[in-house]
């Protein structure tokens, strides 16, 4: 340590879940799992998509950027948990560490303007379902996902720049399974009041503003649903939205009470716990929730997976 304290911090050891071998080794298994069927989930669903001609419309297209987007984030921060439950603490580099941070903020930026993006579309396509082709056209479309793309990096590169200037002089352990901004910032040995500002600033920005676009959205979906004469009306267009509605919930509470829980959970290692709900939980509920609740998507999977398994047998002899 007093060597650290003299130099910059090359590497940083990352404290993963202390508890007893045979526990630790359950819950490799266990997470293993869930790791293992998100990744089919998040591909079923891609490759669905893309091979279904009657899925190429913009709520399935901005569905299918939410599962690719899935797909990378838990390779960014399962490979860490996992590798948490085989030791007690793992070592990485100040530039894997930088690189992780970026991505995953990029990543957690990205999905918040596309579930944004997502809302925006079943508004148009509720609220006013005879000018929905001509509102959302397929290049209006592209550009959207390409904003939320765009902004989610953009953002993470903006805290970054802020994060990575600050002075790391030791320790240098993390007392996380993955790099995270609050973790990284308690261990700076330099003034980090202009970082937190940003990343307040940008944080409000990514999470806030998207949030309040839903919010507005789902708004107006409602008051045009409760107009609809018939239940059977009113509950067919509300069903075009409840799984979109479903991910929006689980995912919002999830990182809105990381960002506001109070600060005496600090102490303890809730923040860990939290962190592998919206980094685990969260990824393996959104495709089953699509898959469960989308009478399309279910049909289009039964196409893709069984209708090709028994298109040979349909051939001729």
């Amino acid at each position: 340590m007093r060597n650290l304290s003299r130099c910059h911090v090359e590497e940083f050891v990352l404290v993963g879940f202390p508890t007893s071998r045979p526990f630790q080794a359950l819950l490799f298994v266990f997470f293993f799992a869930i790791y293992l069927l998100t990744l089919l989930e998040n591909v079923l669903i891609v490759s669905t998509i893309w091979l279904t001609p009657s899925l190429h419309r913009p709520m399935y297209f901005f569905l299918g950027h939410l599962s690719f987007l899935e797909l990378w984030y838990i390779n960014v921060t399962i490979p860490r948990l996992l590798g948490a439950f085989l030791t007690q603490d793992s070592r990485v580099s100040y530039g894997g560490c930088m690189t992780q941070l970026y991505f995953f903020i990029a990543l957690a930026c990205t999905e918040c303007v596309l579930l944004a993006v997502m809302a925006y579309d079943r508004y148009l396509a509720i609220c006013e379902p005879l000018r929905y082709p001509s509102l959302m056209p397929p290049r209006l479309a592209t550009r959207l996902a390409a904003a939320s793309w765009g902004s989610g990096f953009f953002s993470s590169m903006m805290k970054l720049l802020f994060i990575s200037r600050l002075s790391y002089c030791g320790p240098n352990i993390i007392n996380h399974f993955f790099c995270d901004i609050s973790p990284l910032l308690n261990l700076t040995c330099s003034d980090k009041e202009q970082a937190e500002l940003v990343d307040f600033l940008l944080a409000l920005v990514m999470i806030l503003l998207p949030l309040v676009a839903v919010v507005s959205s789902y708004a107006a979906i409602i008051v045009a649903i409760l107009r609809i004469p018939t239940a059977q009306g009113r509950h067919k267009a509300f069903s075009t939205c409840t799984s979109h509605l479903a991910v929006v919930v689980i995912y919002y509470s999830s990182t809105l009470f990381t960002y506001a829980r109070p600060r005496a959970m600090y102490t303890f290692n809730y923040n860990k716990i939290i962190s592998v709900l919206y980094t685990v939980i969260v990824p393996f509920l959104n495709p089953a929730i699509y898959c469960l609740r989308n009478k399309e998507v279910k049909d289009a999977f039964r196409k893709t997976v069984l209708g090709r398994c028994h298109h040979p047998r349909e051939g001729p002899d």
